[in-house]
């Protein structure tokens, strides 16, 4: 079964096709990826959707339960291995 593409065109005038409600230029994506820290080691969508909610550092993240990361759009199982390695690194860890 193939999904319709839909051309969009972001702030930027960068264009792409989509399939999904979900707006995030990849190519604004890439330009935006961080160099270094948590962010930097997590895809895309799991980026964008930490950053949605206000959830640019460790310790803020710390905050926060599994499960409630979780239920972001966006994030999946596999982002959180990544996120528990970070916070264990920092001697921190996700709220109980």
């Amino acid at each position: 079964m193939l999904t319709e593409k839909s051309l969009l065109v972001c702030e930027k005038g960068h264009t792409y096709y989509k399939s999904s409600d979900c707006r995030s230029c990849p190519t604004c994506n890439k330009e935006n990826k961080p160099e270094s820290g948590f962010l930097s080691k997590l895809s895309s969508p799991a980026r964008n959707a930490l950053i949605h909610e206000g959830i640019d550092t460790l310790d803020k993240l710390s905050k926060y339960t599994e499960k409630e990361i979780l239920n972001l759009h966006g994030i999946g199982p596999a982002s959180l291995p990544t996120m528990r390695t970070s916070l264990e690194e920092e001697g921190l860890s996700f709220k109980e």
